[in-house]
């Protein structure tokens, strides 16, 4: 049984977010004990703020006697601004590369070094990575995450590179040098083409979403079975529903630059 150090003194909102804290995708379902232990509460107090939890329809218990999140706090979560906003402005857009390609789509934004997925329409196609709202997935082996750290400040960058890179695939990069490379591609084409990184079968082109002053603040992508891809027509789909999206939040694109010509 969990016991908390009597040296540590925790505020009661300090442990009512460790017993939320303690779900997360890889746990999505805990007993009490599971909850107390993952917590570092006593048995006594996590069973206390369960309770109360529980009312207020935070947490739900099931038959088997296992809490999971419940539905009251998704409905606080959903009402988050970024997440909220993007996911009504962008859904039009989103749903209009979805009738163009009937492929797989998402939207994520940035939070750290991991995307957070705000948004997925599924497609037809049947690909190892299954993908839910919510989900999080490290920046450097996902389409939409190698979108968002290639427009990153360099020293974001060589921060994110310095560190040790997850492995999903012997295709994940896991070099800094090859992921500089990448990063720098992603840049010079406007678009971010990760394959096999996070399953065998999985091939993504992603774009970046871009606010009213030019900064990056999201990205969305198309993930389709890489044996079948067809890389050369996903990519305008794609930019095209990016550069929408930006558009409806305010980006204006600078304007071709046109030869000038002599005057006589």
């Amino acid at each position: 049984m969990s016991r908390e150090n009597p040296m540590t003194v925790r505020s009661a909102p300090d442990r009512l977010l460790s017993v939320l804290s303690a779900f997360d995708h890889d746990h999505p379902a805990l007993s009490l004990t599971d909850i107390s232990r993952r917590a570092g509460l006593s048995l006594t107090t996590a069973h206390r703020l369960v309770g109360a939890l529980s009312e207020w329809g935070a947490l739900e218990r099931d038959a088997a006697g296992t809490y999971h999140v419940g539905l009251r706090l998704w409905e606080v979560a959903a009402l988050a601004p970024r997440g909220l906003a993007l996911r009504q402005i962008a859904l039009p857009y989103l749903e209009d590369l979805y009738e163009a390609t009937h492929e797989n789509v998402q939207m994520a934004v940035r939070d750290g070094d991991e995307v957070v997925y705000i948004e997925w329409i599924s497609g037809r196609s049947a690909v190892g990575v299954h993908i839910r709202v919510g989900a999080r997935w490290p920046l450097h082996a996902t389409g939409v995450g190698l979108a968002l750290l290639a427009y990153s400040d360099a020293a974001s960058q060589e921060a994110y590179c310095a560190q040790p890179l997850a492995v999903f695939t012997p295709h994940t990069i896991t070099d800094p040098a090859t992921l500089r490379r990448v990063l720098a591609e992603v840049r010079r084409s406007g678009v971010a083409v990760s394959s096999r990184q996070v399953t065998e079968d999985a091939l993504s082109v992603a774009a970046p979403v871009r606010n009213a002053d030019g900064s990056v603040i999201a990205a969305v992508s198309v993930v389709v079975p890489e044996r079948d891809a067809q890389v050369p027509a996903l990519i305008p789909a794609v930019r095209l529903a990016a550069r929408g999206i930006s558009r409806a939040l305010g980006w204006q694109p600078e304007p071709d630059k046109q030869p000038t010509r002599a005057t006589r």
